[in-house]
């Protein structure tokens, strides 16, 4: 090559050595590690654990899309709406209220949900009292919760608060924030280890989160009893951010949805996984529309705390319900179907 460089005429040389340095830096730029995704989720049981659990189902998933999944790291609510409203979040697994601030505010779509079986209520919202309380019953409760200090989830939770609220108290008069003799706020294994421990007398939970309670704190599980059900909740989703290549959404979607499905050991290894993130039968492809259950919730609650509040006059109160029943049909209208918008143009 070195004689070639020198028997060549005019400028051949610097523009072959012009051809190799690009090369060369196309070459590195190729071989530079690909920024990973973050992925959000608040911890479903302590901060280790879940960490443990998420992790088989990203070192999975993302081998098949060629990029790097990664944790982070949240405690709260709070923390975890700052990281997406910041865009430091690509994906996130969300509950309703969460999911529906998320999508309503522009920053996340939905790509897949947990999948429920068939029939009978698989996740529901549970109020827990200690088996040996004199709080016996749910009609003493309501009867008087002046009496009571509650234990519950902070205002995005939709298990903790927003089914509760929604489902039991306020169609009783009953405001969980002005009701109870005082409120402790905290997250699931907080309420139960409160109430457990004596420091309430009620918490909110959920079916899904008592089950990992009594694996982990065994002894204070015994302590407790459930005095009240909800109906089903709507199933948690997996989001994305809207800015996201539409490629790239597909393939995680894809990997997600056939994420355990599989035959043979590795199958299984990917089931068991499932099993640990309670999320068994896996993940079904999804988009905004899959809200709307969480959406109509919010709406109740909305209605029925207007239609329970004291008023200054009657047309205040009817502005309120006006102005819900606005909020709920611009919030509909978000959550359409994907493609619905085109086909109505057409």
């Amino acid at each position: 090559m070195a004689n070639w460089i020198r028997r060549a005429p005019g400028h051949r040389p610097a523009a072959w050595l012009l051809a190799l340095a690009w090369m060369f830096a196309a070459g590195l730029a190729g071989a530079q590690p690909k920024a990973p995704l973050r992925f959000g989720v608040l911890p479903m049981g302590d901060v280790v654990e879940s960490r443990r659990n998420w992790e088989p189902l990203w070192a999975d998933v993302g081998k098949e899309i060629g990029l790097p999944v990664v944790p982070l790291s949240v405690s709260t609510y709070e923390a975890l709406s700052g990281a997406i409203q910041r865009r430091e979040v690509d994906i996130a697994f969300l509950p309703g209220k969460m999911a529906l601030d998320a999508v309503s505010s522009g920053h996340m779509k939905v790509i897949a949900q947990v999948k429920r079986r068939d029939g009978p209520a698989e996740h529901q919202a549970v109020l827990i009292v200690r088996k040996d309380s004199p709080l016996k019953g749910l009609d003493r409760l309501l009867a008087t919760p002046e009496q009571w200090v509650m234990a519950r989830g902070p205002n995005r939770s939709v298990s903790g608060y927003v089914v509760p609220q929604t489902q039991l108290f306020l169609p009783r008069g009953i405001d969980i924030e002005t009701r109870f003799k005082d409120v402790v706020v905290g997250t699931h294994q907080e309420t139960a280890l409160a109430v457990a421990n004596g420091m309430a007398d009620v918490a909110t939970n959920n079916t899904t989160d008592l089950e990992r309670f009594g694996h982990q704190f065994p002894v204070e599980a015994q302590r407790l009893k459930v005095i009240w059900r909800s109906q089903s909740t709507p199933a948690a989703d997996i989001l994305v951010r809207s800015d996201m290549p539409p490629s790239l959404r597909r393939k995680l979607r894809d990997a997600l949805t056939g994420y355990g499905r599989q035959d043979g050991p590795a199958g299984e290894r990917q089931r068991e996984t499932l099993r640990a993130l309670k999320a068994s039968y896996g993940y079904l492809a999804a988009d905004n529309s899959a809200l709307q259950p969480a959406a109509q919730l919010e709406y109740e609650m909305a209605r029925q705390r207007a239609l329970s509040a004291q008023w200054t006059s009657a047309a205040a109160k009817a502005a309120r319900l006006d102005r819900i029943e606005k909020d709920r049909a611009r919030t509909m209208a978000l959550l359409q179907p994907e493609g619905a918008a085109a086909t109505r143009s057409k």
